[in-house]
């Protein structure tokens, strides 16, 4: 039911939100997208009609059909319908960590961002995608578990895996506030299932020295053929579905990344304010002061932030025009300002001169070198003589 609701949830959206309303007690707006939360208000809602559906339909189901000796074959499709869902969220979630999609590089905003404003959920974003190392053995994991979920006789040894790699990550969502609790826990639980369905063959492997004697596992087929073409199926669709993923990650990452040059500022860099003059006064770089930049940050093309020496981070759009050396510098909310600014600009320093929301401005700055920041500059070390620890 859970899978169902995942896909099919938003077509009950009216009695759900009839359910939130008079037996939850839920007075507050909220949408069902959730903005990219799978905590939202609609995803408890959805839980909820979950469990009590399932309660309902077991106790139904139980009494109805009590005399059946065994639910065999659709005990076997269940769980061929847990180890599809799986295999598919283990290959999304492990390449998209694998080719740093998921987790990218610190921003250059990141680095000027004292470390007591960042999110939880924030921190913990740094945190993997500082290191693509990490977030690629991370990734590796969660691939290694999907691909033993393929064959049967591999699923407890898959299931393990993917116990011990989601509950990490179920327990960084809980502990960071990272809103995929619900979906990492069903996951280690569907996890738990197929574990449990063949832990003796586990048991008996890994930890206990006796023999066993094996029985084979319920198929409802019992044809060589299918089999030999099932096997076949599986092989060529692992290395197909491998393929593709690679690729496609691959690419992604090289067209979203931070080194591909196409996605990075004509004049990448944290500019640091030197001078600043605003409708012909020259400003004091006073902490209390909300019109002087302290930095413009530019790292994307197209696009700027402003951090003003009260912190507070305004952001614009950024199209040059190389030719005329002007460019339009506007707030996205607002009208845009065709080529509203002019520029110098040499290898380290920064002169805009223009028009900016109805104020005359004259701004120079300096780039300011980003090897000064421990964070991208520290690297990887085999010998430390102490601790680096800032």
């Amino acid at each position: 039911m859970y899978i169902f609701l995942m896909f099919f949830g938003g077509f009950f959206e009216t009695p759900f939100r009839w359910i939130g309303t008079n037996i939850l007690n839920i007075t507050y707006e909220y949408d069902r997208s959730g903005f990219g939360s799978g905590d939202n208000t609609y995803a408890y809602v959805s839980l909820f009609v979950n469990i009590v559906f399932a309660l309902i339909i077991f106790a139904t189901w139980s009494f109805l059909d009590r005399k059946r000796a065994s639910y065999n074959k659709f005990y076997y499709w269940f769980k061929v319908l847990l180890r599809i869902f799986l295999i598919f969220f283990m290959f999304t979630y492990g390449f998209v960590k694998v080719f740093q999609i998921q987790f990218q590089s610190p921003s250059l905003i990141r680095l000027l961002q004292p470390l007591g404003e960042m999110s939880p959920m924030g921190l913990a974003w740094t945190y993997m995608g500082y290191s693509k190392g990490f977030g690629a053995f991370a990734g590796i994991m969660e691939i290694v578990g999907g691909i033993l979920l393929i064959p049967r006789r591999t699923i407890a040894l898959g299931a393990f895996v993917i116990i011990g790699v989601m509950t990490q990550v179920a327990m960084m969502n809980f502990t960071f506030d990272i809103p995929v609790k619900l979906f990492s826990i069903h996951l280690v639980l569907m996890a738990m299932v197929l574990f449990v369905s063949d832990s003796k063959r586990f048991f008996y492997a890994f930890i206990n020295d006796k023999k066993y004697a094996f029985q084979t596992s319920y198929h409802p087929v019992k044809e060589k053929d299918y089999h030999y073409i099932v096997f076949w199926i599986k092989l060529v669709g692992l290395i197909f579905i491998l393929s593709f993923a690679i690729i496609f990650g691959y690419n992604t990452e090289r067209k979203m990344g931070p080194n591909n040059p196409a996605n990075l500022s004509e004049f990448y860099g944290i500019w640091e304010t030197k001078h600043f003059i605003k409708n012909g006064d020259t400003l004091l770089p006073l902490i209390t002061n909300n019109d002087y930049w302290r930095y413009l940050i530019l790292e994307r093309k197209g696009q700027s932030t402003v951090k003003t020496m009260t912190d507070e981070l305004k952001r614009y759009y950024f199209e040059v025009d190389t030719l005329q050396q002007k460019l339009s510098m506007y707030k996205p909310d607002g009208d845009k300002d065709s080529l509203n600014i002019s520029y110098t600009y040499k290898t380290k320093t920064l002169h805009l001169k223009g028009i900016l929301e109805e104020d005359s401005i004259d701004v120079y700055l300096s780039l300011k070198n980003l090897d000064d920041f421990p964070l991208t500059s520290r690297g990887f070390n085999w010998i430390n003589e102490r601790p680096y620890n800032r």
